[in-house]
């Protein structure tokens, strides 16, 4: 009886026990938080704040291990760039951050357990809590990498690599203002083992208007419903956005844009 309990004990801890580097991470992410979101602004608060980031990134490469990108610098920062409450951007995926010179190509590594963490503390975003729901999602494009909102025109059909779980790529437009367009972003989510690793790259491949769905904004801006302009434009562009991912597998430049995903899929150390 006595080994039976014993048994049952440690079946009970083994879950606490795995998720133990993530709680450390988290604990020392959240205390920062508190810490910051009640300071003054200083400099000294600043620097204070950077030496923060750092101690963080270091956690977070004990957690994710050593991570090689094909084009990306071999050392992650933290893809948290802010521990204050009140700043725009406050709140991205816990994760390593990786980016080209320029700034055209970033990744973020993390792992499955800070994901779904993650995705729990961004449930009132509208973000889904299901990971294969999540990484298809416009929102959690929106809210786990950059300040700039994302608008996702379409899946592209990639290969998945025998190694990986999943891998998902969407086509989009990023951007602080207006997000109709043609859609220049392709992103690219690739999950393996316990590691989940995310790559998006800008100006990716030159796209083109669909007349078919400009009509259907033309059509959805010209009703008198909604009366409120922008809840009239989201609508709008609800159903532009849905007849460009229709539409898009017929476009002369989709094959292109699937190709691109696909090689920056191959960037990622999935093999």
């Amino acid at each position: 009886m006595r080994s039976l309990a014993l048994l049952y004990l440690l079946a009970l801890a083994a879950p606490a026990h795995a998720a133990a580097p993530e709680q450390n991470y988290l604990g020392l992410r959240d205390r920062y938080i508190v810490k910051f979101s009640k300071a003054k602004e200083s400099d000294e608060v600043y620097k204070q704040h950077d030496a923060a980031l750092k101690e963080m990134a270091g956690a977070l490469r004990g957690l994710v291990g050593p991570v090689t990108i094909k084009g990306l610098p071999a050392e992650g920062r933290s893809n948290v760039d802010t521990l204050f409450k009140d700043d725009i951007g406050f709140g991205h995926l816990d994760g390593l951050a990786f980016a080209s010179e320029g700034g055209k190509t970033r990744a973020v590594v993390t792992t499955t357990a800070l994901l779904k963490h993650w995705l729990r503390e961004h449930r009132d975003d509208g973000v889904p809590q299901e990971t294969g729901a999540a990484i298809k999602s416009e929102r959690f494009y929106y809210h786990a990498i950059e300040d700039a909102a994302f608008a996702k025109y379409a899946e592209l059909p990639v290969t998945k690599p025998a190694s990986a779980s999943a891998a998902v790529a969407v086509l989009g437009l990023r951007g602080n203002g207006d997000l109709k367009g043609p859609p220049d972003e392709i992103d690219v989510v690739a999950i393996k083992d316990d590691k989940v690793f995310f790559i998006a790259t800008s100006d990716a491949v030159k796209t083109a208007e669909i007349p078919a769905c400009q009509k259907v904004w033309k059509q959805m801006m010209a009703r008198k419903t909604p009366q409120d302009a922008m809840a009239r434009e989201d609508q709008a562009m609800d159903a532009y956005t849905k007849c460009f991912a229709k539409e898009a597998p017929s476009q002369s430049w989709f094959a292109a844009a699937v190709k691109k995903a696909q090689s920056q899929l191959d960037l990622l150390p999935l093999r």
